[in-house]
């Protein structure tokens, strides 16, 4: 980790408190039928005074997805395929081979420019993806970006995703009032080390802000100074062991969690990118003989059903719940109405920058020092799950 004087780079993201009720709107409930779960929703998306023009044909539109297998992307695919279902949309779904596969998804864009579709849905991969992107929105499609914003922002035409620099705070926040003071030794299991990507350090660098550690430089993963004081909670002592990439995956979280404990066993708070990497680290932890919430706090993002279930489980401590199904749903929606003659999504997150599709900090052991997002019990966040 390095320490650097470069200009601090301001985190701007606030909790906005998100407005749920108690069943899905009109909008939403295909998708929860398909997918057998229920969520907590925030309003559809507004409209600004944008507008497209009038299709003529079926509106055809691509989701392109990272993987088909991750079950956050499963969910997204269910919540995309129910909505154009409803409203009679033509849907190709696609996916990259795995993450890092940039040409997979650059290859699905050029086949819905060549198609001549209304619009696509992506999770983009990386900045190696923009400019098929940009090729795409100057071809006239409309290109919604969903659960990964660019960087910056208007490579898509809009965005539909959590605020992720909030999950990272939110779990961050919830580490430092857990600690009470205790010295944080601390792991972070990322997605990549060879470039970066919005979701990646805005959920691990909101994170230890979250705890009260200073971050020059949102953008950069390693821009902390390896230790110093954390001032969350009661505050204290922390020392950030190490930074692996992991690709976001289970065996990635196992190997990433055993270099970090060859480096010092002594870690007793793990932040993970996801919680397919966390269940990969428990394997090393418990190999190691740590026992779980007592030796070592294990803090994640997504709220998968697998996710809150362990949180209930005991085996991750705190985890910030997403809603990918919403976000799909609404994208298909947007698209259509945009084709037909309507208006694009207004944003509505803190910065102004995207449609904020909500996020819960679910845990069962709350905690005063989180204030980045509503806190809820695993069984309110299992009955709001997706997967």
């Amino acid at each position: 980790m390095k320490g650097n004087s470069m200009k601090t780079t301001l985190f701007t993201s606030r909790f906005r408190k998100s407005r749920f009720v108690s069943s899905l709107a009109a909008a939403g409930a295909a998708a929860l039928i398909l997918s057998g779960c229920s969520a907590a929703t925030s309003e559809a998306p507004s409209s600004s005074a944008e507008s497209g023009t009038v299709a003529e044909e079926t509106v055809a539109v691509s989701l392109i997805l990272k993987n088909l297998t991750n079950p956050f992307f499963v969910a997204m695919e269910a919540g995309a395929r129910a909505k154009a279902l409803e409203i009679g949309v033509d849907l190709t779904v696609g996916a990259s081979k795995e993450e890092g596969d940039d040409q997979g998804q650059i290859d699905l864009i050029e086949a819905a420019i060549a198609q001549g579709q209304a619009g696509i849905l992506i999770t983009p991969m990386s900045s190696n993806i923009y400019a098929a992107i940009t090729k795409a929105r100057e071809a006239g499609l409309f290109v919604i970006a969903l659960d990964s914003p660019t960087d910056p922002a208007d490579i898509v035409s809009s965005t539909f995703a959590t605020d992720n620099c909030a999950a990272g705070e939110a779990i961050g926040q919830w580490a430092a009032g857990k600690l009470d003071g205790k010295k944080a030794v601390i792991a972070q299991l990322v997605i990549f080390d060879d470039r970066a990507v919005p979701v990646d350090y805005c959920r691990a660098n909101g994170f230890l802000m979250g705890m009260g550690i200073d971050v020059p430089t949102l953008e950069e993963m390693d821009s902390a100074a390896s230790s110093g004081s954390y001032t969350s909670g009661t505050g204290g002592d922390y020392e950030i062991i190490c930074l692996e990439a992991t690709g976001a995956n289970e065996e990635g979280g196992r190997s990433g969690m055993e270099r970090c404990l060859a480096a010092n066993p002594d870690i007793n708070v793990v932040y993970t990118i996801n919680e397919p990497t966390a269940f990969g680290a428990n394997v090393a932890l418990k190999a190691a003989g740590k026992v779980i919430g007592e030796d070592v706090l294990v803090v994640s993002v997504d709220g998968g059903l697998a996710g809150v279930k362990a949180v209930q489980d005991g085996q991750i401590q705190a985890t910030s719940q997403q809603y990918p199904l919403r976000m799909a749903s609404y994208g298909v929606q947007a698209i259509y109405d945009i084709a037909t003659g309507g208006a694009a999504p207004a944003n509505t997150s803190a910065n102004g920058q995207f449609f904020d599709t909500g996020v819960t900090l679910c845990t069962d052991e709350t905690q005063d020092a989180v204030v980045a997002a509503p806190q809820e019990d695993s069984a309110y966040c299992i009955e709001n799950a997706w997967g």
